[in-house]
């Protein structure tokens, strides 16, 4: 998907079986592997398959056209801009039974997705005054509406502001994360088109799973010299200064695979 996503979804033409299975290839993953990735990917309504003569091409799915434009939307915008905070938080209450394991899971894994903290259990926190239409949405969507409530207001003097951030994010994990980030693209200068493709590939592959991790707290509530403001700037800058030889070497391939 990350492949489709950088490459194909700008173009929006058909590729074939034989291209995608060969620039997979220089991801190291193996014809067998790539083939089975297609069929999962059909499976899931993301791409479609035709038929023309004894090859076969690939087209996105509507579906699949809309989830990697959102996507990419959201994976090249993050990290570009620093949110200002007013110092007010979003508070939500909402309680589901130790019974229903099945919903509070559904219900948790959600409100991370959408940012969210939990200092306590029961308890959901956000900074962003923003993401009240979406607790809302998800609350109703589960059932949970008649057992939510949810409040805006700053911290009060009881307690340290600090300690509920501490308990409600694992920032130490997501800093480990973006230092391994670091370290992995600071110092790679990939040289030909196959290579720099390899590598703008692999940067976006790991870069898309940070706007699902990190809840994007204001500047006010994150530890001095945050690693996760050096390695957007990282990404950002490698992704525009790798993407004309990468789409380059693309292009290639089709003219290749359309020449033959």
């Amino acid at each position: 998907m990350t492949v489709l996503g950088e490459y194909a979804l700008p173009r929006d033409k058909p590729v074939w079986t034989s291209m995608l299975v060969e620039v997979l290839g220089v991801l190291d993953i193996e014809e067998k592997s790539a083939r089975q990735a297609l069929a999962r990917s059909a499976a899931e309504g993301w791409v479609v398959s035709e038929r023309v003569g004894r090859r076969v091409r690939w087209s996105l799915t509507p579906p699949g056209r809309r989830l990697l434009t959102e996507g990419a939307d959201r994976i090249y915008a993050f990290g570009r801009e620093e949110r200002s905070w007013d110092g007010r938080w979003l508070m939500l209450i909402v309680s589901v039974p130790e019974a229903k394991r099945d919903l509070r899971h559904r219900l948790r894994t959600r409100l991370t997705w959408a940012g969210f903290g939990s200092p306590v259990a029961g308890v959901w926190v956000s900074p962003d005054l923003s993401r009240q239409r979406e607790a809302q949405q998800i609350v109703t969507e589960l059932g949970l509406e008649a057992q939510a409530m949810s409040f805006t207001a700053a911290y009060g003097e009881v307690g340290e502001q600090e300690t509920m951030v501490a308990r409600s994010w694992d920032l130490t994990e997501l800093k480990d994360r973006y230092e391994d980030f670091i370290d992995r693209f600071t110092g790679l200068r990939p040289t030909g088109g196959q290579a720099v493709l390899r590598a703008q590939t692999e940067l976006v592959h790991e870069w898309r799973r940070f706007p699902f991790l990190d809840p994007q707290l204001p500047a006010e509530l994150l530890p001095a010299k945050w690693s996760g403001t050096k390695a957007a700037e990282l990404f950002h800058h490698k992704h525009v200064d790798w993407r004309p030889e990468a789409q380059q070497y693309w292009d290639d391939i089709v003219s290749a695979e359309e020449a033959g």
